[in-house]
Parts: structure tokens; C-alpha cells; sequence
């Protein structure tokens, strides 16, 4: 990934905004799971802005300082034999580097 030093502290979703994770591999560390990535959930809430990790573990002088959201997806939608209860969720915090708008 480039970095371009760009810094946004305005979060770009609201609360309940649907959102896909970016599919999209990526080089050295991350903080995305391979799992959730290409799956659409929603926003459960903007957690605050902080330093991009992925640039932090390059040893990247000025790393971006860049939205954070907890974000929510239901468990049938991670996991294609999954067989709980279809209102199970799981919630991770994702960078907004890796999200996309999605409509349902």
C-alpha cells in the first residue's frame, strides 16, 4: 500500500452506515482479518482517530492519523456453514482505509 501522508480526522461513515471491508491483500502487518475481508456489516460506532498501524510497523516517520470504527456483521454472514442463531454478531475495530460504502 502507498501512503500519502494525508491525515483525516473527519470520520467519513455515520453510525448504521453499511460498509464492506476492502478485498484486497496486503504486505507486512495488518490489522484486517483475511476472513472479513470482501464482507458487508455495518457501523456500530467512530471509535476516534490514530496513527495507521500498518504504517507504524514499517517504522514509518509520520504515520497517517486516520479513522477508527467498531464495526458489526452478522456470524451467517462471515461463515457459510455457520449454524447459531442468524441474529449472532461478531464486532471488530477497523481502520477506514479498508472500508467502503455498501448498501442492503
Amino acid at each position: 500500500m502507498l501512503y500519502d501522508n494525508k491525515s483525516s480526522s473527519s470520520p467519513c461513515f455515520d453510525k448504521d452506515s453499511g460498509i464492506r471491508v476492502a478485498k484486497r491483500s496486503s504486505e507486512g502487518h495488518c490489522r484486517t482479518p483475511a476472513y472479513i475481508r470482501g464482507k458487508i456489516g455495518v457501523i456500530e460506532r467512530y471509535c476516534g482517530n490514530f496513527p495507521n498501524p500498518e504504517q507504524i510497523a514499517i517504522c514509518h516517520p509520520k504515520p497517517d492519523i486516520i479513522p477508527l470504527y467498531r464495526c458489526r456483521f452478522y456470524q451467517k454472514d462471515i461463515w457459510s456453514h455457520y449454524t447459531g442463531n442468524d441474529c449472532d454478531t461478531l464486532e471488530l475495530e477497523i481502520f477506514e482505509h479498508w472500508l467502503e460504502p455498501a448498501t442492503f
